[in-house]
């Protein structure tokens, strides 16, 4: 027996017209006139046997039917929106929407995706800067690289690298009339600082300061800039010394804009990670990236001295 479902138009119609308690808001919406959406919205009731709206000289309310009705049908659209977007994403490579944050992506992911678009040229990239986490359910992130421990919920986790923290600094510190040589010596050099971000301490000269036994120095004092990609370009101006994570680091060190006054260093106790839903590891433009982006990490490795994790732990 084939379904008695209602006209969509007059569905439409009714739900717009519900969302704004106003039939002339709903017709602006849907491109029709007021008189359009009346008639549909006559329709629809004369179908489901009861008034949906109380008609008032200044506009309409619900009827306790018209609410109940209401809230079913703005739920199932959404799940319709949702059925679609999720296939439109799965058809074709498309474009693949990647969120990392702010620092990675200007500082490690953006100089390498040339190489990404020559390995997958059918596939176009929206590289999107968050410090957020990722909700996969809401909005078109196909992939994350997230710097954490690794375990999220409903996704899988493939290991990009770990990473250690050191001071960074520009060379012309290193001469002057308190030169860099030990920890000691930045007592006389502003500290430049990164915006705290609660659970991620490893940026931080308190903490990184504390894991070296220093205790005489003023961490307080110094600026704070939102992102790391702020402090490096602050060190390499000669404003100070920042704290850099190897991924953020690597260009500056080869080109001498940056050096590493002191070999001293902290195995930060996250990693990069690329996340992404279960569900969706088989899409094609999913694994184009994945393949692509842990071959660069490999790579990345080899050529900086990033730390390394044994291969068991390298999926999650």
């Amino acid at each position: 027996m084939g379904r008695r479902l209602p006209p969509l138009n007059a569905l439409r119609a009714f739900e717009a017209a519900a969302r704004h308690l106003s039939f002339i808001k709903a017709a602006d919406e849907l491109a029709v006139t007021p008189g359009a959406v009346s008639q549909q919205v006559k329709s629809l009731e004369d179908q489901v046997g009861c008034a949906l709206f109380r008609r008032l000289p200044r506009g309409v309310l619900l009827t306790d039917q018209g609410q109940r009705y209401s809230r079913r049908l703005t739920e199932i659209f959404d799940q319709l929106a949702n059925a679609t977007e999720e296939m439109r994403r799965e058809v074709g490579p498309g474009t693949l929407t990647v969120s990392t944050m702010p620092s990675f992506a200007a500082r490690w992911l953006i100089p390498r995706l040339g190489a990404f678009y020559q390995a997958a040229p059918g596939i176009g990239v929206r590289v999107l800067a968050d410090t957020q986490m990722t909700d996969f359910s809401q909005g078109d992130v196909d992939v994350a690289i997230r710097y954490g421990g690794g375990k999220y919920a409903g996704l899988r986790s493939n290991l990009l690298f770990a990473e250690e923290v050191f001071p960074v600094c520009s060379p012309a510190l290193m001469t002057g009339p308190h030169p860099l040589k030990t920890l000691a010596d930045l007592k006389y050099h502003t500290l430049l600082h990164d915006e705290p971000n609660p659970g991620l301490h490893d940026l931080s000269w308190r903490f990184w300061l504390h894991a070296h036994a220093v205790t005489d120095i003023d961490t307080s004092r110094g600026p704070t800039f939102t992102f790391t990609h702020m402090s490096l370009q602050a060190a390499a101006a000669g404003q100070g010394v920042a704290l850099a994570t190897t991924a953020f680091i690597g260009d500056d060190l080869e080109t001498g804009r940056l050096v590493r006054p002191f070999p001293d260093v902290f195995r930060s106790s996250y990693n990069y990670w690329l996340v992404y839903p279960e569900a969706a590891a088989d899409r094609p433009k999913i694994l184009a990236f994945r393949n692509w982006v842990l071959e660069e990490a490999t790579r990345f490795i080899a050529t900086q001295g990033a730390p390394a994790i044994s291969p068991e732990r390298a999926e999650r």
